[in-house]
Parts: C-alpha cells; sequence; structure tokens
C-alpha cells in the first residue's frame, strides 16, 4: 500500500505537483521509504543536495551496476542484456566513457560552434518565421537532434526519426508516446529491451547498420569512433556493449537538453523582468545557463542499488534497496540555493546537481548541452525584443523519469 507520499504516482508528475511533494520529503522525511504495487518491492528516496551528491559519489556503496539505473526492477536476464555504460561500474565503465571523452571537452566540441551558431541561427529563423508555433517541435527538439545528427554523421532527413525514437522509449509511461506503456502487461513481450519498448529494436538496427558502414574507416564521428577503437581496458566492444551505447546517445543527445531549453523558455516567459535583463545585457547569458540547468533538471531521478547496509537518518537501507536520487529535489534545496523557487538569471555560484555533480556517472555530455543552451539563447533572445506569449496549455510529459514539455503553444508578440 503506498503512503501518500507517493512518488510513483504519475499523476503528481503531469499536473506539475511534484515539487510541493518533494519540498515536503526533503524538509520532513529526507530518507523516504516509497511502497510499490507488487512485483516490485519499494524504494529509498533521497532528496537533499548533499544526500543525492554522497549517494551518487559513492559507487562502491551504491551501484549503477546491479540493478540498473531506472526504478523499474530488473532480473539478471534484463540486467545483462539491457547493460549500457549508464548501467556499468568501476574500470570497465571508465574504459568504455573515455572512448568518446576527448569529443565532449571544451576543446574537442571547440571545432563545432561556429556550425552550431549556424545551425541555431537556421532552427530559430524558421520557428520565428511562423509567428505561431509549438516551440518544442520548432525549437527545442528540432536544434539539439540536428547537433546530435552532424555528431553521429547521419543525414538530417533522419532526425524526425532520431526524435521520435527518443519519444517512444522515454516517454514509455505517456499514452501519447509509448507504444506500449511499460507498466502493462503488453510490455512483457519487451522485457529484455531498454524501457521495454519496441523502439529499441529499430534504434539497434540503425546503429547496427551504421556500424557496418563504418567499420575499418577513418571518420571521426561518434559512431565511427566506438566501432574503430577499443576501450583502453583492452576489452572489445560487444554487439550489446555497442547497441546500448549508441541507443544511450540517442536518447541523451537530444532529450535532456531538448527539456531544459523548454522550461527555460518557460520561465523566462513567466519572468518577463529576467528575459528584460538579459536582452539589456546580453553577456549575461553565458552565466545565466547554469541557472537555467538548475531550474528545468529535466531529469527527475536516477535509481542506485545498495550494495552494503548503510545506515542514514537513523533508518537501516538494506543491502539490495533501491536508493532513488532525487536530482529535481537537489536543485530546490534552500540549503545550497537562496529563495530557490525564483527564477535568478543573476544567481550565482549556482551548485545544481542536474549533471550529477561530479560522481563516476557524472554527464558526459555536460559541455555540449551548456554550449547548446547557451547559443540557443544568445540567438533567441535578441530576436524577441518584446517577448513571447502562450497561446495554449503547457503539457507534460507523463513521466516521473523525465522532467518533460511536450507541448509549448506560443506566439511572438
Amino acid at each position: 500500500m503506498a503512503s501518500a507520499r507517493d512518488l510513483t504516482d504519475l499523476d503528481v508528475f503531469e499536473d506539475g505537483q511534484a515539487w510541493p511533494l518533494l519540498d515536503d520529503l526533503r524538509e520532513n522525511e529526507p530518507l523516504h521509504w516509497n511502497d510499490e504495487a507488487a512485483p516490485n518491492h519499494g524504494f529509498w528516496s533521497v532528496t537533499r543536495h548533499a544526500d543525492i551528491v554522497s549517494v551518487t559519489r559513492d559507487e562502491e556503496s551504491f551501484s549503477s551496476e546491479v540493478g540498473g539505473a531506472n526504478l523499474e526492477e530488473l532480473d539478471e536476464e534484463q540486467v545483462e542484456v539491457r547493460k549500457s555504460m549508464l548501467e556499468t561500474d568501476g574500470a570497465r565503465h571508465w574504459a568504455l566513457r573515455r572512448l568518446l571523452q576527448n569529443q565532449f571537452t571544451p576543446r574537442g566540441l571547440a571545432g563545432y560552434e561556429v556550425f552550431l551558431r549556424g545551425l541555431t541561427r537556421t532552427t530559430v529563423d524558421k520557428a520565428l518565421a511562423k509567428g505561431d508555433f509549438d516551440f518544442v517541435k520548432e525549437v527545442s527538439a528540432d536544434f539539439p537532434i540536428q547537433v546530435l545528427a552532424q555528431m553521429l554523421g547521419v543525414p538530417e532527413e533522419r532526425t524526425d526519426q532520431l526524435i521520435e525514437w527518443g519519444n517512444r522509449m522515454v516517454g514509455n509511461s505517456d499514452p501519447d508516446y509509448a507504444d506500449v506503456l511499460a507498466d502493462s502487461e503488453e510490455s512483457e513481450e519487451f522485457r529484455l529491451l531498454p524501457f521495454r519498448s519496441p523502439a529499441a529494436l529499430e534504434v539497434f538496427e540503425y546503429g547496427f547498420q551504421l556500424a557496418s558502414e563504418r567499420k575499418g574507416g577513418d571518420g571521426i564521428d561518434l559512431v565511427s569512433t566506438l566501432v574503430n577503437q577499443i576501450p583502453e581496458d583492452g576489452v572489445p566492444m560487444s554487439d550489446r556493449d555497442f547497441r546500448n551505447y549508441f541507443l544511450l546517445i540517442v536518447i541523451a543527445g537530444n532529450e535532456t537538453t531538448r527539456h531544459a531549453i523548454s522550461h527555460t523558455m518557460k520561465a523566462l516567459i513567466d519572468n518577463p523582468d529576467q528575459l528584460a535583463l538579459l536582452q539589456a545585457e546580453p553577456e549575461r547569458i553565458p552565466g545565466a545557463v547554469e541557472e537555467f540547468l538548475r531550474w528545468a533538471s529535466p531529469v527527475y531521478h536516477f535509481r542506485r542499488t545498495a550494495t552494503r547496509d548503510v545506515e542514514m537518518y537513523g533508518r537501516t537501507i538494506r543491502e539490495g534497496d533501491k536508493v532513488v536520487a532525487w536530482f529535481a529535489s537537489g536543485n530546490r534545496d534552500p540549503r545550497v540555493f537562496d529563495d530557490p523557487y525564483r527564477f535568478d538569471v543573476t544567481r550565482t555560484r549556482v551548485d545544481h546537481v542536474t549533471f550529477g555533480k561530479g560522481g563516476p556517472h557524472f554527464c558526459l555530455g555536460n559541455q555540449l548541452a551548456r554550449l547548446e543552451i547557451r547559443l540557443m539563447f544568445e540567438e533567441l533572445i535578441p530576436r524577441i525584443p518584446s517577448g513571447m506569449k502562450l497561446t495554449g496549455d503547457v503539457k507534460m510529459v507523463r513521466s516521473n523519469f523525465i522532467n518533460g514539455i511536450k507541448k509549448f503553444p506560443v506566439s511572438v508578440v
């Protein structure tokens, strides 16, 4: 029987009521046990900034590999088949990570900036020419996927397909997106696929097609790097390693940046004084990106599994228990952020946990996300001198994993 503080209740997240629930837990029950319906066994939640940092940095006590990084409970077969870099700990994790790490450093991305700025202008031009448009479709989903396509070396005509795949997988709890809802009996047919989504099969097929075309070549795109390099631990990538890595890139390279851009634009509409400040002083935009990321919190949580008994707040987390770090809650912790529900583009030392705060699974693409967000608002903000206005209801993705906006109708004022 679930308690009144139930973080599995998707209505709470879809209706925008998750924030007061997380506030309550953070202040009154910072280590919270959440019951779940069978066959799941429940989970612990940590909601304070310091505890989130502690849990996500302590790989020895809280593993991503043992049970995966999402709330779904997996048996041994599922864990093994679905394992990606995200669900790998220790030396193997670092070896897989370093395959692409140099391409996501500021130096590795420097060569992309001129191209990306041009791409940003194209996206903004097309959207603003419409006057009335859906911000998600025309701006925040379009731009990151164009960047991802360039880095993967895939043709522009495949970008809509990449977006659709991401929606169908990450939106596995939203009827508007999912082929098969993750909690349905029908999803058992797809239990060995990431997110229990048949879209994963299509992603795998496309990834292997690209791999076969680029094996043995001298390309510098992400796919070529994955298929033509051996990880530094000397263990070649298996088909499972490649397909799950490729799928992870498709999702991570699109979903989170897209939702961060959407939430930032919504915040600027809701806080016209902050938009006016950035219009008057555009040199503030690079510094404001960290506040954009804190505010947006595009991923609500990631899960770990306790590898030993751990005492916290006078309670015992048992070996094998699920432990969920609610990043979004940490980004609203008043112990770290003064007046955390104020969107303040002048905020300094924004110590957010959006990317994981330096743990072993610190987001590999954090510098790319920062670059994309900065370029988007450096190009967009000067082009909307009178701002934007909402022309309809903003609709959220039905999920307690992705804090995403799926419908965002706007008009240029």
